[in-house]
């Protein structure tokens, strides 16, 4: 009955999460095409937000290459369905496994020659920027600049349909139970204990190589199977839609603010940017520099995050009300 019990509060914010999901476009954009796209871009980086808390806010591996591997799993969807007969399926199948094994391999390499966050944060920066340069050289396979069009679209599951948000908001939804899962498990327990103190973790019997190629590997997993699914909604592709500045600079800036390593943290800072986002759309020139001031007032007042801080908040006051009754004489 205890274990139910926690495992029911456990998943309490991912049914939320669901549940408000559910009922925004009801209340929210409706029919509007430019209002739905603008969700779905949210839904996109939360989910891309997911998978990178996975691996760095869970194991400290700072990975430079979400774009990336989110471009891995989408270009490599639709290359193979477009040059040969396999439903769209298998080509997600093999993009996302793709990017997975890319990440696994990464994550190695760095575990192998011993590198910490900063080497590798550079040597996945690294691997991005290469990334992009083989997008833009291999024309004839890729499009180049100019991008692909992708012909097994499905015009139903668009990024300006409502069937496109619902595919990313259950994708995300999944992502949030696969995590929480982990938090649960005794491999989330093994990630806590090697991403606050390595060497304790390696004294007290934990393979910190194992789980931090493990979390690179499910991590990126995700990462690419969210590009894959992009790519067939958005009907069209090129190497801005996984690029670095697109993508790995939003996504590392809403995990730090929502909360590295926490469970809504992706999903807070992927819709607090949408609603920047939003609003800042008729500032034309000042866009940039009032994007600019607002992360960083935000980092200023929410340095551990918005989860992090909301929480701290709570505690302290829940342990203030405990001290004044504390010192509340009784009445004996």
């Amino acid at each position: 009955m205890t274990i139910t019990r926690t495992v029911g509060w456990a998943l309490l914010p991912i049914g939320v999460t669901a549940a408000i999901l559910a009922i925004l476009p009801s209340i929210w954009f409706g029919d509007s095409p430019y209002t739905t796209s603008l969700a779905v871009q949210a839904l996109v980086f939360a989910a891309y937000g997911v998978g990178f808390n996975l691996i760095f806010g869970s194991t400290n591996q700072l990975f430079l290459c979400v774009g990336a591997l989110a471009g891995i799993g989408g270009y490599g969807a639709v290359i193979l369905t477009d040059e040969t007969s396999l439903p769209m399926a298998a080509g997600v199948v093999v993009g996302t496994a793709t990017a997975a094994a890319v990440g696994g391999l990464l994550s190695w390499i760095a575990v192998r020659r011993s590198l910490g966050i900063i080497f590798t944060g550079i040597v996945t920066l690294v691997f991005s920027l290469g990334f992009a340069n083989l997008l833009l050289g291999q024309r004839e396979l890729t499009g180049s600049e100019t991008g692909l069009v992708v012909t097994a679209a499905a015009d139903r599951l668009g990024d300006d349909q409502v069937g496109g948000y619902y595919l990313f908001a259950g994708l995300l939804v999944l992502f949030l139970v696969v995590f929480r899962a982990l938090q649960l498990s005794h491999v989330g327990w093994a990630f806590r204990a090697l991403r606050d103190d390595e060497v304790a973790a390696e004294l007290a019997g934990v393979d910190v190589a194992r789980y931090r190629i493990y979390a690179a590997t499910l991590g990126s997993a995700m990462i690419g199977l969210t590009g894959a699914l992009l790519a067939y909604s958005a009907g069209f592709i090129s190497p801005t839609t996984y690029g670095f500045d697109r993508v790995d600079v939003r996504v590392l800036v809403l995990v730090a603010f929502g909360g590295l390593g926490t469970l809504l943290g992706p999903v807070i800072g992927a819709g607090v940017f949408a609603i920047l986002d939003e609003q800042l759309t008729t500032s034309l020139q000042l866009r940039e520099v009032l994007y600019g001031v607002f992360v960083l007032a935000i980092f200023l007042f929410f340095r551990r995050g918005v989860v992090a801080s909301v929480v701290g908040l709570f505690d302290r006051i829940a342990d203030r009300r405990r001290r004044k009754t504390a010192l509340q004489p009784s009445g004996d």
